[in-house]
């Protein structure tokens, strides 16, 4: 014979067995809900409802992130940087350093708007359009000249700096250890100079000297020789 149906026992509304109280299944409403009105929630520690526990180390984490995207930044965060074809840095391999001829680029793009603003000044000339009046001729005239300026004054650079350390290396007459190039303009017109520094070939060096070398032409415009002041007793330890 089969055993007859047992009735389910009682249990409380918040899941306590009637008997002795224990604690068998969380609090459910009606609706499948907690129940806001019971009167033990008022007893219990908000720990037992994790919706409503908040990580101190997370939210302080959170307020510190958005407080860095607000602040400005300082001076001391604040540095110059070289553009990519410009930093040697973590370069290999032999580098090349980029020819001044690219100076004409804005000549072109002045002329570019002198070219706008004159088309748009000789399109309205009778003066119609309000918008439009001799200032765009007279700003179309001084972009072409500041154009021309810019397009001569970008010399293409055909002496590179191996080249100008050759060059001086003749000049200053004796054997060469260290050395150091860099690029300079000189003169109304920019015109760019190789100024290379060079120590002689003894640890450490007796004499250096300087010399600056054309880059479009390769001449020499100026150059010294003395002995070395500097003391590299500390480098050679």
């Amino acid at each position: 014979m089969s055993e007859p149906s047992r009735e389910p026992e009682p249990q409380d509304i918040d899941g306590r067995h009637p008997q002795d109280g224990t604690e068998i299944g969380a609090e459910v409403g009606s609706d499948g809900g907690d129940l806001p009105d019971h009167p033990d929630r008022a007893d219990r520690p908000a720990a037992d409802h994790p919706s409503s526990s908040t990580d101190p180390e997370s939210a302080g984490e959170k307020e510190h992130e958005a407080v860095a995207h607000t602040e400005p930044l300082s001076d001391d965060d604040i540095r110059d940087a070289l553009p990519d074809d410009l930093d040697a840095a973590g370069y290999v391999g032999p580098y090349m350093f980029p020819n001044n001829n690219r100076r004409r680029i804005p000549a072109y793009l002045y002329w570019g708007i002198a070219t706008v603003c004159a088309a748009l000044w000789f399109a309205n000339r009778d003066g119609d359009n309000p918008l439009v009046n001799g200032g765009f001729l007279a700003a179309a005239v001084a972009l072409v000249l500041i154009g021309l300026y810019s397009f001569f004054s970008g010399w293409s650079l055909d002496v590179d700096e191996r080249d100008a350390l050759v060059i001086a290396t003749r000049q200053v007459g004796f054997p060469v250890g260290h050395a150091s190039a860099q690029m300079g303009w000189r003169g109304v017109m920019s015109r760019p100079t190789w100024r290379i520094l060079l120590y002689s070939a003894e640890e450490p060096p007796d004499k250096r000297g300087l010399v600056l070398v054309d880059g479009v032409n390769g001449e020499v415009v100026e150059w010294f020789v003395e002995e070395n002041p500097e003391d590299w007793t500390d480098l050679g330890r």
